[in-house]
């Protein structure tokens, strides 16, 4: 009795091995020519993308569930499992298909998101609202697409902990700031001010000053007020106001949001440092 109930588990394992095995080899087809249709050239629908990923995600389950039922007729039913070479390696065949297909896919993918970048930084550059000069306004677009690409120097004086932070960090950002007061302050202030190499700074009239930070690491919006307030602390310049925005991406360049700077600051007190997330 105990042998039939074996033998009777052995071709139920045998049976789901044949229909595991034609489920594979229709999937790893269906793989084949989706990956197929993939090329630089072609502007796949997103649908698409995510069927490939699908169907090779159930071609591992898939590869998972024959190991299974194999180890386990080559195993405890070993008796009543009559091994099939030629479907076994066509298995494992199926298996290095899948992952070449896949593979090959993603590095396309990949190929198709750098052509991207690329059209992107190839397109005309639109002027941003926060400089006069038309130079600056290049510049700061310039610098804010390839943020995450500038070769930025690291100061000899950090300690090791800090230069590890710089070099490592990708998280870089800007902030624009004006600083607001008094014409014989502006004047000091034009003077004295010292920036880095991707920093970018304009008299932007007689009252105001305006300029863009460029962060080489994370930094805080505290962080960046006390920069500002360390600046503001000298006496001749602590009837100024500091309005500072946060920028990530040029996304967050909306001009009806700088436009807003005149109101903002009007409404500031002299000494005040606020800082705007667009």
């Amino acid at each position: 009795m105990e042998k039939d109930q074996s033998q009777g588990y052995a071709a139920g394992l045998e049976q789901i091995l044949k229909s595991s095995y034609l489920s594979l080899k229709d999937a790893v087809a269906h793989l084949q020519d989706m990956c197929q249709m993939v090329t630089p050239e072609r502007n796949l629908p997103h649908d698409i993308i995510a069927d490939i990923r699908k169907t090779y995600r159930e071609i591992q389950d898939q590869l998972t569930k024959i190991k299974g039922v194999q180890q386990l007729l080559g195993g405890k039913y070993r008796s009543y499992y009559h091994r099939n070479p030629l479907r076994d390696r066509e298995i494992m065949e199926f298996g290095f298909l899948a992952k070449h297909y896949y593979l090959k896919f993603e590095y396309v993918l990949k190929e198709v998101e750098a052509k991207k970048r690329l059209r992107e930084q190839e397109k005309p550059l639109a002027p941003i609202p926060w400089f006069h000069s038309e130079e600056n306004q290049v510049i700061l677009l310039r610098t804010l697409r390839g943020l995450n690409d500038l070769d930025y120097k690291i100061p000899t004086g950090l300690k090791d902990e800090d230069r590890r932070q710089v070099s490592q960090s990708r998280r870089r950002s800007l902030s624009l700031f004006v600083l607001s007061g008094e014409v014989d302050s502006m004047d000091g202030l034009e003077s004295r001010m010292r920036v880095r190499e991707y920093d970018i700074t304009e008299r932007y009239g007689p009252d105001e000053f305006r300029g863009a930070l460029a962060h080489l690491k994370e930094i805080s919006v505290g962080e960046v007020e006390r920069i500002i307030r360390r600046i503001m602390q000298s006496g001749e310049f602590s009837e100024l106001k500091c309005l500072l925005f946060r920028i990530q991406s040029s996304k967050d360049l909306r001009q009806e949001v700088l436009a807003s700077t005149k109101r903002l600051l009007k409404g500031m007190a002299t000494g005040d440092v606020k800082t705007v997330s667009p």
